[in-house]
């Protein structure tokens, strides 16, 4: 005769469940006995609830969030492994081992409750303090989120029956082992602290630490990153931080951020200082320079006087410090092509000695291939095609070459330029004030152009602004150097004034529409207009 099913009996905290009298096994396992676990886990924990609770938020902060999604993806993972420690610790109850039992649904609960706290410090650090404008430094965010670990982890404790005070007084003396042993860890952990909470260094400021230069990137539980120009990442321990003296660059209370930069240059003792000064800042000013502070101005002064030559140096305040070496570049340009112009050479070290067999035939040669440039420049300029060809070399020998970096002004809308520029490589183009602000561009000027005409012959103001828009090269024709000229043969006066009045009626025409005869008409009053304001000009009589 068979025996009948014998009947179990097990227990989970503070219950008894009974057994199914033919308990369905597979692989050993009592399947009946399993559910009846789970069932009774899922109950008391509220699983079902917590579980939909996390996918719904975590969802929504996938969404929102997307700058915390590795943290995010990270709690989902540890809620996922939390359920798999809680079916196992089923198992094993079904398969009659409750110790077992007892300690792995522990773990999961407190893995499951780990994953929650994550998705909650998002959510309220990241979502509804960054809606009230209210930001948390990252290591007391991880600090909070710590303790929030060690209080669910004595919360678990206590509830499964364990002593807290046995567990704080064996930790006190552990504590005192673990800190003497790691108090160069501890040393960084507190500084790091410090630095977030008191905001010292911001994450994004500039500092110079030693000679290293480098932005903030992160401020970590052990050590601060700080990113080079030179794609590099330094490392440094924040205990070696807090002992160290930290220059933060470009802070300044109440103030936009800005650096000051120094760029020397050195210039012959035969050169007045007052000169070189004056001829660098006009050049510096006249037009904006991308990322050097419009306040306060970039300026030149005398640094020092060395052995052969006077050393200057230009200051100017950067206001985007990941960008120091270029910005430096486009200065140097700006001082190279002001100096160039106005004929002031750069020192050449006394120690240097240059050889050259420089014979009167050689100069003469050298000139005169110089002057065939400036001739052939001359001859495209339709108000000198009246002069002699003995007319035009004396007045190319006259002429200044002016070189102009890229975004430089030429001359400016109403300024007084007794001079006419006669464009021999580069572009610039030609702006007009409209409503005494707004700058629109009228033209585009290229080799063999001119500008400054009327400028020239009649001392009138500028009546636009040309701006050069790549390095350009020109020669410059000063008053004096034409008024030489002019006395000598003042008849050429009314050339010059119809071919003036000729340019001013033809664009006349095309904005009124003129016809012939009022063109004809117009013709007249403008040369004899023109003419007279060159001769008073030039005191011609």
């Amino acid at each position: 005769m068979q025996s009948p099913n014998p009947i179990i009996i097990f227990h989970l905290p503070g219950k008894s469940v009974l057994a199914a009298d033919s308990p369905l096994l597979f692989m050993g396992l009592d399947v009946a006995r399993f559910w009846q676990v789970s069932r009774q886990i899922i109950e008391e924990d509220e699983i079902h609830w917590i579980t939909l609770g996390v996918i719904f938020t975590a969802a929504l902060l996938m969404r929102f969030v997307p700058g915390e999604r590795r943290r995010i993806r990270a709690a989902i993972g540890l809620f996922a492994f939390s359920l798999f420690l809680l079916a196992l610790a089923c198992v094993f109850q079904a398969a009659g081992k409750p110790g077992v039992f007892g300690a792995i649904r522990w773990a999961g609960r407190l893995i499951g409750g780990m994953a929650v706290i994550n998705l909650a410090s998002v959510l309220l650090f990241d979502v509804f303090l960054k809606l009230a404008h209210f930001s948390v430094p990252r290591i007391l965010r991880d600090l909070l989120t710590a303790f929030a670990y060690i209080g669910l982890g004595l919360a678990l404790l206590r509830q499964s029956g364990g002593s807290i005070s046995d567990i704080i007084t064996t930790s006190a003396v552990l504590t005192a082992v673990i800190g003497f042993s790691l108090q160069d860890s501890l040393g960084n952990i507190m500084g790091g602290l410090a630095l977030q909470m008191e905001r010292t260094i911001n994450i994004g400021d500039w500092v110079k630490i030693d000679q290293n230069v480098g932005r903030v990137k992160e401020i970590r539980w052990r050590h601060t990153a700080i990113e080079t120009r030179n794609w590099d990442t330094l490392i440094i321990p924040n205990s070696v931080l807090m002992k160290s003296q930290v220059v933060i660059l470009g802070r300044r209370e109440g103030l936009p951020s800005s650096h000051r930069q120094w760029v020397f240059f050195n210039v012959d003792f035969r050169y007045s200082p007052t000169d070189v000064i004056a001829r660098v800042n006009e050049a510096l000013q006249s037009a904006p320079i991308e990322r050097v502070a419009a306040e306060p101005k970039i300026h030149c002064i005398l640094y020092d006087f060395k052995d052969s030559y006077c050393q200057y140096a230009v200051r100017y305040w950067l206001t985007d410090l990941a960008v120091d070496d270029p910005t430096d570049s486009l200065v140097r340009t700006r001082i190279y092509f002001a100096l160039k112009r106005a004929s002031i050479p750069l020192s050449i070290p006394a120690s240097s000695i240059f050889l050259t067999e420089e014979s009167e035939e050689r100069k003469e040669l050298k000139r005169g291939r110089e002057i065939d440039h400036r001739l052939e420049a001359l001859k495209r300029v339709d108000l000198f095609h009246s002069m002699t060809e003995e007319e035009l070399r004396d007045l190319a020998g006259r002429l200044l070459y002016a070189p102009f970096a890229a975004g430089e002004v030429m001359t400016r809308q109403g300024a007084e330029a007794h001079w006419l520029y006669i464009i021999i490589r580069g572009k610039a183009e030609v702006q007009v004030s409209v409503d005494g602000n707004l700058q629109k561009s009228v033209a585009i000027l290229g080799a063999g152009q001119f500008f400054g005409e009327m400028s020239l012959m009649t001392g009138e103001r500028r009546a636009a602004t040309v701006v050069a828009l790549e390095d350009v090269e020109c020669y410059r024709l000063d008053k004096e150097a034409f008024q030489h000229i002019l006395r000598q043969r003042p008849e050429m006066a009314e050339d010059i004034s119809r071919v003036l009045a000729h340019r001013r009626v033809e664009l006349d025409a095309v904005r009124e529409g003129l016809d012939i005869e009022a063109k004809r008409i117009r013709m007249s009053a403008a040369q004899r207009d023109i003419l007279n304001r060159i001769r008073n000009f030039f005191g011609l009589g």
